[in-house]
């Protein structure tokens, strides 16, 4: 097993470029209609698409005065705004947490009328735990690791949970074994990067830095001279100014980089749980961490790639009730640097709060703090929000200039509710490739829980045991052609079908997939006649007995349309 969260989110990066870009295993000949080689051709390739019109998803809470979630507002009912701009809601939906994987059962190739449908306990909750080891103190990391392992002990037979750490240690994937995540859980430790806890001379913190070298506040270069001179006993004002630009320097280079590593690594698990078929959420148990503008990006795509996955981001404030006494066993040289360390105290710890508030509002999760009762936190945080509203609109002349756009959503006559939402975006600096943009769209939707019906498609699947431990999954998909776009060209009628198809374990872990592009070059009499029972194509996969969920994917290239189903396949040992 991968001990990483980045070890982990390469391996599934690998996996899809391995579907993306393989060759199908032979699969079984299947009847299909007449065809001539003319008319239409099989092969496998990475898919291509033309890319939608670039969109800006805002999800949105709504609760009541007694915090319970709203389900029944429609599109009419919200008022966007960009930048203080009303904007034009091009899209809208209301997602709910009963959303669950849907389970059409692959029967075995002998099976007989009437026999019982098998039973499945295939998952379809996943949720991550990241706890933040580079931020957290013992003291709050043993509390919050605690309230976990109670958590873990109530979870449902379909549940599974991840352990993730932003410093990559004690990381464990996606599993239903209470003891091994308990095991897990019992190994973690703070794992600061930069020597957090050692006597700084002058007192220092990544907040007061940035106030320091970036902001020139007048008032914290003072304090940190002057405790400078006290600390390192130098005699001018000159030399202890240097020292403590010196130590704000590199305090802002090591916090720096936490910063970035925690947001890497959330980015990372975000993508690894873009691969699991079913209810995806993230708990961040995390004490907060300071983002400065340089880090704005890095944020604004962690955000983007949750709401794109449907990845609910939530946090939880391992600092529990935060109470703001200053802190005697610091050095300070005299009254006024401590009164200008206690308010850098105060005000570091509201932006570390910031960001983790940002990050769920962003996705439409919920933000736990100010509260010591961390049992109380992860049982509210490992339950999705009943209702959340998907609004996304379209910037118009929107500049690529990289600028901060702030969103406001309220409701138009909706009053005493409590409204969580996106705050705001950064505009790209350019253009994504169209074609990145194209494969990208096509693997979310594999790797999503979300069925569509675009287009007219039937799943079926049947196993063939071939071994004691061996047995061959065919998967039949059939295509009513007839409901699809057609482009006239000269006396053929184009379109091309790009249809995926992949097996998850029981534990969601993706095992194998294939890709067929169907190019299609029909004249009007075989499309009128001759395809009138519909395309069929067969996919077989080798695989061991077990449980498996089947995740299929079909979209054309002419009118853009999708169809995707789930199914599940139980082989016997």
């Amino acid at each position: 097993m991968n001990n990483s969260p980045r070890g982990a989110a390469a391996a599934f990066m690998l996996a899809a470029a391995a579907l993306f870009g393989q060759t199908a295993p032979p699969a079984a000949p299947a009847p299909q209609p007449p065809k001539t080689s003319a008319e239409m051709t099989t092969r496998d390739e990475p898919a291509m698409f033309k890319a939608r019109v670039n969109l800006v998803s805002v999800p949105v809470v709504v609760r009541d005065k007694a915090g319970n979630a709203i389900g029944n507002l429609k599109q009419e009912d919200f008022q966007l705004s960009d930048k203080g701009k009303p904007q034009y809601i091009a899209r809208f939906s209301m997602e709910t947490a009963a959303g669950r994987l849907s389970k059409a059962t692959g029967r075995a190739a002998n099976a007989k009328p009437g026999d019982p449908a098998p039973s499945s306990d295939l998952p379809d909750a996943f949720t991550a735990y990241v706890f933040d080891d580079v931020h957290l103190v013992f003291g709050d990391l043993a509390h919050a690791r605690d309230a976990a392992g109670h958590r873990i002990d109530k979870m449902a037979r379909t549940d599974r949970i991840a352990i993730f750490t932003t410093s990559g240690q004690n990381v464990l994937d996606f599993t239903d074994d209470r003891d091994a995540l308990h095991a897990a859980l019992a190994k973690l430790r703070p794992a600061p990067l930069s020597g957090a806890g050692t006597r700084k001379c002058p007192n220092m913190s990544y907040y007061m830095a940035d106030m320091f070298i970036n902001k020139r506040d007048s008032q914290v270069i003072l304090a940190a001279t002057l405790d400078a001179r006290n600390c390192a006993m130098i005699d001018d004002m000159t030399s202890a100014r240097s020292v403590a630009e010196m130590a704000a320097q590199q305090e802002i280079n090591m916090g720096d980089h936490e910063t970035r590593v925690t947001l890497s690594v959330l980015k990372d698990v975000v993508r690894r749980m873009a691969a699991m078929p079913g209810q995806r959420s993230v708990i961040v148990v995390s004490p907060g961490f300071i983002t400065l503008s340089e880090h704005s990006t890095d944020k604004t795509e962690v955000m983007d790639r949750a709401i794109r996955a449907n990845v609910l981001i939530n946090a939880l404030d391992a600092r529990g009730l935060y109470t703001d006494v200053p802190d005697i066993t610091r050095g300070g040289t005299n009254q006024q640097t401590s009164i200008v360390l206690t308010q850098m105290d105060r005000e570091s710890a509201r932006a570390q709060a910031d960001v983790l508030g940002e990050l769920a509002s962003g996705t439409g999760g919920s933000f736990f703090q100010n509260n010591n009762d961390l049992d109380a936190g992860f049982l509210r945080l490992a339950a999705a929000p009943e209702y959340y509203y998907l609004l996304a609109f379209s910037p118009q002349n929107l500049k690529m200039d990289g600028s901060f756009h702030n969103l406001k959503v309220t409701l138009k006559a909706l009053k005493d509710v409590n409204i969580t939402a996106r705050r705001g975006y950064y505009a790209p600096k350019h253009l994504e490739d169209v074609t990145e943009t194209a494969k990208r769209e096509v693997e979310e939707a594999l790797f999503s829980r979300e069925e569509m019906g675009d287009i007219p498609v039937e799943l079926h699947s049947q196993f063939f045991k071939t071994g004691e431990d061996k047995a061959r999954v065919s998967v039949i998909i059939k295509v009513d052609v007839k409901r699809l776009k057609f482009r006239k060209e000269e006396d053929r009628n184009r379109n091309d079908l790009t249809v995926v198809a992949a097996l998850f374990d029981r534990n969601g872990v993706y095992v194998t997939g294939s890709q067929k592009k169907i190019e299609m070059r029909l004249k009007d009499e075989t499309v009128e006649k001759k395809l009138d029972g519909g395309l069929s194509i067969r996919t077989s996969f080798d695989v061991k007995p077990g449980n498996y969920a089947v995740r299929l994917v079909v979209r054309d290239t002419e009118g853009q349309l999708m169809s995707a189903q789930n199914g599940v396949v139980e082989i016997p040992y």
